[in-house]
C-alpha cells in the first residue's frame, strides 16, 4: 500500500508540511485511532481556542475505496465540555481528501487576518476572507464555489456568523447539506479565524490485488443496493423513528417533560416525505442516498408576492430538537427555524435544548420579566413565532441574556438557575432518544456524550422484550461502545455497521494489501483507541464520579419507566469499572 500521509498546517505563518504516519495507521487503523493518538500528543491544559489546539480532520483505510466508508472525524478539544470533541461528517470531505492525498489533515495557529484555506494536493494557500466574514454558512459555500476553481470535486468546510462569534455549540457545515455538528468545531475554526477549508485533489490509491478487491467491493455493494439493510435510511431515513418512539414514550417531548407528543403523525417522516421531500442526496461513494432534502418556500417581500425557495435537510435529530422538544407540530414551522440555524452555524440539537430549558426556566419565574432579561418575549412551548425571535436575537447578540444562549443549557442554567430543566450530559445537550436508562447512560459515558457512542437507546428498546440484568446491559453497552471504535477508524458510516462486520472489515484490509490483522487484533486495537480517549478526556478534567442524572428525568416516564438517580449513578460506577480494563490497553507513552 502507499504511504498514508498528513498535511501539517500553521496558520499563522501559511506554514504547511506534508508528513508519512503509516506507522501510526498500522498502530491505529486510521480515522478516529489516529486522531485520538495525535490528540494526546499535544500539550495537556490547552484552552480549546489556544492557537496551539489543533483541528484534526482524518478518514481511514476504506475511505472513498469501499461504499459507504464516507465519513471524515475531526477531533479538538471541545470549548462545550472541555475535553473531548470529535465529530463526525459525510458529504465530499472524505473523497476530497483522498484526492488530495491526505488521510489526515492537522490545523493549528491563529491566522491574524479572517482567512479560508484552499488545499489542492499540496498547494496549500492561505487566502483574505474579508469578504466572506459575517456571511452565512449558506451563502460562504455558494460564493467559495464560484470562486475558486479546480479539475476535480471539491470539498467545502465552513462556518456561520456563530463559529465567528466562537459559540461553544457552534458547528462547520460541508458542502450541500453535511455537519461536524456537536461539540463545537465551529467555535474553534472562528478562534483561528478560519472560515472555510477548501479541498480537492486527483491522486487514488492504485489497487493491487485487483480480483480480490473487486470480489469483496462487489459483495459489499450487493449488501449496499441488493439488501434491505439500507433500505429504510434511503426511505424515510432517520425521521421514520418519531412516530414509533412516540407510541413506546420515547420520544422528548416538551423540554423531556414527557415521552409521547400528540403532534407526532404531523412531523412524522410519512409527513415530510408526502409534503416537503424534494431531494435524495448522497455523500460521496455511497449508494443509499439517505440526506433527505425539503423544500420551504419564504415570502421576502411582505408588500408583494416574492418568494424565495430554500432546501433544507431534516432527520429525526431535528425534528426532534425543533418540533416535539419544543411541542411544535407544524413541519413549515420545523423547517424556518433550522433554516435560521443553517445560517447561523449552531448545532441544532443544542440550540434547540437550551431553548427548551428557557422555556421551562421562564416558565418557573426564574428569567425576570422586570429584568428585561427576555426583552418583552413570553416564552412557551409551542410559540415558533417567539421562538423564532429568539433565534434571531441570539444571532445578533440582543443582550447578555440571548448571549448567554449560545453556550449551552449547562452554562446558562449554571448562571441562571434551573440546573434541573438543563438536559445536557457531560455539559453536552442530550440526543432525541428517551427511552430509558441505557439511554441516558450511554450520553453520560459515551467518549463524546452521543447517542452514537453506544446505542444506549436500542439497548433500551431490545430490553422490552428481553428482561436482562443490569450486568448483562451495561456488558453489553461497554461492548458496543469498543466496537465502534473500530468501525470509526476506518472511517464508515454507522448507517453500515451491520453490513461492515468483523469478517467483513478483515476481508476488507486484506483484499487493499494490508496484512496482519485478525479478530483479536482488532478488537485489542478498539480498546486501547477506547482507553486512549478516556485518557484523554481525564488529562481535560473528566470525572465518572461527576456524572449526574439531569433533575428532570428522574421524574418522567420512558419506554422502560421511571430512571432512579441511585440506579444510574450505580449503572455509571459499573461502566467506571469495565473501562478501567480498558486502560490495561494503553500504550505505555499515555499511561
Amino acid at each position: 500500500m502507499p504511504a498514508f500521509k498528513m498535511l501539517d498546517i500553521n496558520l499563522a505563518d501559511g506554514s504547511s508540511k506534508v508528513t508519512d504516519i503509516s506507522e501510526l495507521f498500522e498502530r491505529y487503523l486510521g480515522g478516529t485511532g489516529v486522531g485520538t493518538s495525535l490528540l494526546l500528543d499535544t500539550p495537556t491544559g490547552l484552552d480549546p481556542y489556544a492557537p496551539e489546539s489543533p483541528i484534526i480532520f482524518a478518514i481511514g483505510p476504506f475511505s472513498s475505496v469501499y461504499p459507504v466508508a464516507t465519513k471524515t472525524v475531526a477531533l479538538f478539544r471541545s470549548p462545550l465540555t472541555g475535553n473531548l470533541g470529535e465529530s463526525y461528517a459525510g458529504g465530499r470531505l472524505a473523497l476530497a481528501m483522498y484526492g488530495a492525498g491526505f488521510h489526515v489533515i492537522r490545523i493549528v495557529g491563529h491566522a491574524e487576518f479572517p482567512c479560508y484555506l484552499t488545499i489542492d494536493e499540496e498547494k496549500v494557500e492561505v487566502h483574505r476572507a474579508n469578504s466572506l466574514w459575517g456571511s452565512s454558512a449558506l451563502a460562504a459555500e455558494r460564493m467559495l464555489r464560484d470562486h475558486e476553481e479546480s479539475s476535480y470535486k471539491r470539498s467545502i468546510v465552513r462556518i456561520g456568523p456563530a463559529g465567528e462569534r466562537r459559540s461553544p455549540i457552534a458547528g462547520a457545515t460541508v458542502d450541500s447539506a453535511r455537519h461536524f455538528g456537536r461539540l463545537g468545531l465551529g467555535g474553534v475554526m472562528g478562534s483561528k479565524n478560519l472560515k472555510a477549508v477548501v479541498v480537492t485533489g486527483g491522486r487514488y490509491w492504485p489497487i493491487v490485488e485487483k480480483a480480490k478487491y473487486n470480489d469483496f467491493y462487489k459483495k459489499l455493494f450487493d449488501a449496499v443496493v441488493k439488501s434491505t439493510a439500507m433500505k429504510k435510511y434511503h426511505d424515510l431515513g432517520t425521521a421514520m423513528n418519531v412516530v414509533p418512539l412516540s407510541r413506546i414514550n420515547g420520544l422528548p417531548t416538551r423540554n423531556f417533560g414527557q415521552g409521547f407528543f400528540e403532534g407526532a403523525s404531523d412531523i412524522s417522516g410519512e409527513s415530510f416525505a408526502e409534503k416537503h421531500l424534494t431531494q435524495h442526496i448522497a455523500c460521496a461513494h455511497c449508494q443509499t442516498g439517505c440526506i433527505h432534502m425539503a423544500t420551504l418556500r419564504t415570502r421576502f417581500n411582505p408588500e408583494e408576492h416574492q418568494y424565495k425557495t430554500f432546501k433544507i435537510s431534516y432527520d429525526h435529530e431535528l425534528i426532534y430538537s425543533f418540533g416535539s422538544n419544543l411541542s411544535i407540530q407544524s413541519p413549515e414551522e420545523i423547517l424556518q427555524l433550522l433554516l435560521l440555524v443553517e445560517k447561523q452555524g449552531w448545532d441544532a440539537m443544542s440550540i434547540g435544548v437550551t431553548i427548551a430549558w428557557a422555556i421551562d426556566a421562564f416558565q418557573a419565574g426564574l428569567l425576570n420579566l422586570s429584568q428585561n432579561m427576555t426583552d418583552g418575549l413570553v416564552l412557551n412551548f409551542g410559540d415558533a413565532s417567539t421562538i423564532e425571535k429568539v433565534l434571531r436575537r441570539v444571532g445578533n447578540g440582543h443582550n447578555e441574556f440571548y448571549r448567554d444562549l449560545e453556550k449551552g443549557s449547562w452554562f446558562c442554567s449554571n448562571k441562571y438557575g434551573g440546573k434541573e430543566f438543563a438536559v445536557a450530559f457531560g455539559k453536552n445537550e442530550a440526543p432525541g432518544y428517551m427511552t430509558g436508562l441505557y439511554a441516558f447512560l450511554g450520553y453520560a459515558t459515551g467518549v463524546r456524550h452521543s447517542h452514537l457512542d453506544s446505542a444506549g437507546y436500542s439497548v433500551d428498546q431490545k430490553n422490552l422484550n428481553e428482561n436482562k440484568t443490569d450486568v448483562e446491559l451495561v456488558k453489553g453497552l461497554h461492548a458496543e461502545a469498543t466496537w465502534r471504535m473500530a468501525l470509526n477508524s476506518l472511517v464508515i458510516c454507522l448507517f453500515a455497521r451491520n453490513i461492515y462486520t468483523k469478517e467483513a472489515i478483515l476481508e476488507g484490509l486484506e483484499s487493499l494489501g494490508i496484512h496482519g490483522w485478525d479478530e483479536a487484533r482488532l478488537m485489542t486495537t478498539a480498546r486501547r483507541i477506547h482507553a486512549m480517549k478516556m485518557r484523554y478526556k481525564e488529562r481535560c478534567g473528566f470525572r465518572f464520579d461527576d456524572l449526574t442524572l439531569p433533575g428532570k428525568l428522574a421524574s418522567v416516564f420512558t419506554s422502560a419507566g421511571k430512571v432512579s438517580s441511585d440506579r444510574f449513578i450505580q449503572q455509571v460506577a459499573a461502566y467506571k469499572e469495565l473501562t478501567a480494563g480498558d486502560m490495561l490497553e494503553l500504550p505505555d507513552e499515555y499511561r
